[in-house]
């Protein structure tokens, strides 16, 4: 048995303070841990989804097997649909993907019925491509009860050429990352108009890791962003989400 690992029984899993006890004992590791501290669980505190939420959308959630949102959620719903940017800083597995992807379903949704035009439009951005395809199976999963309704794709450096006009005239819901949208978009902004035109929300998620000089470039780019948004007549929401607290 490795020295790091602890003794355990098939099937029992070793308790938080044995984990801690064991990682501090032996020449000088417990000289690492400078605090340690025991937080209580506490209950969770629901709510309902704002009113403005589609039903189609709730049932969708519910099917998924989520029957009530946590309080931030609704929150961050909340922010969303009264056009206010917000930002979401959970613990990890808090759902801070379905406190965005709520109220930005809801409106695509809203969208798609309009008479003309390809409605509403929003992006989500992330700091690697693995983390957008994974965001665009947890969309495909809820938005499945939906329709046509919602039309999500991947724009990344991997998506085939062909694929790559589809997405600019047809998808409502585009996932990419900084560099794609530096790159890629923002230079051929007028082969993106219709979707940028429409643009109600821009989702950045790990926004905890756009720090230092690549955070800096990063806001200089959704500043550009905003001003192509400008230029043609939209003014999107922000919605910024982390699992790092500071």
């Amino acid at each position: 048995m490795a020295h790091n690992q602890l003794p355990r029984q098939a099937g029992i899993r070793p308790s938080p303070r044995a984990v801690l006890g064991r990682l501090s004992t032996g020449a000088g590791r417990g000289t690492r841990i400078t605090h340690t501290e025991h937080l209580p669980p506490r209950l969770g505190s629901h709510a309902d989804w704002p009113s403005p939420i589609r039903a189609e959308v709730i049932n969708a959630i519910r099917t998924a097997g989520i029957e009530r949102p946590w309080a931030h959620q609704a929150r961050t719903a909340e922010h969303a649909l009264r056009g206010e940017s917000v930002v979401v800083a959970t613990g990890t597995a808090s759902g801070k993907s379905l406190a965005y992807l709520a109220p930005v379903l809801s409106t695509l949704l809203d969208g798609s019925e309009e008479p003309s035009g390809r409605g509403a439009t929003a992006l989500y951005l992330s700091p690697t491509k693995a983390l957008a395809a994974d965001q665009r199976r947890a969309v495909a999963d809820i938005a499945a009860p939906l329709g046509t309704g919602v039309r999500a794709a991947v724009y990344d450096g991997d998506t085939p050429v062909e694929e790559r006009e589809w997405v600019r005239q047809y998808a409502n819901y585009v996932l990419t990352n900084p560099d794609m949208l530096h790159r890629g978009i923002l230079p051929g902004h007028p082969r993106w108009s219709s979707f940028l035109r429409t643009l109600r929300y821009v989702v950045i998620d790990e926004c905890h890791t756009y720090r230092g000089v690549f955070g800096s470039h990063v806001a200089q780019v959704l500043r550009r962003l905003r001003r192509v948004c400008a230029r043609y007549g939209s003014s999107p929401v922000f919605l910024l989400a982390s699992a790092t607290a500071a």
